[in-house]
């Protein structure tokens, strides 16, 4: 994964995300998912973007389970944004990054 891009797994999600002191934008994905892998490029320029001021990473659905069925991911890419360990906004599917960069922003204020 590129430099600034996290991995999230089974076992890190709690401490990197839940008690992350910085926003978390988590893009739950698969590699046999062709939306996910169009949507990657547009994550990566993210997570350097923001990088310092937003966590930015990816949980692999097939390899974590228990995370992405203990948040209800039943449709790949979905995107979701926490703030101070809750979940604050949400997106399902492979939308244009400034959809990612109004999130993001909205979470720095």
């Amino acid at each position: 994964m590129a430099g600034n891009l996290h991995e999230f797994t089974d076992a890190n999600f709690k401490s990197e995300v839940l008690e992350s002191a910085e926003p978390v934008l988590v893009d739950f994905w698969a590699p046999w998912c062709g939306p996910c892998r169009q949507l990657m490029p547009t994550v990566e320029q993210l997570a350097t973007e923001y990088a310092g001021r937003i966590k930015i990473g990816k949980v692999n659905t097939d390899d974590n389970h228990q995370t992405a069925a203990g948040f209800g991911i039943t449709s790949i890419p979905t995107v979701m944004l926490f703030k101070n360990g809750q979940l604050v906004d949400k997106v399902v599917g492979a939308p244009p990054k400034q959809h990612f960069i109004n999130m993001l922003d909205k979470a720095l204020t």
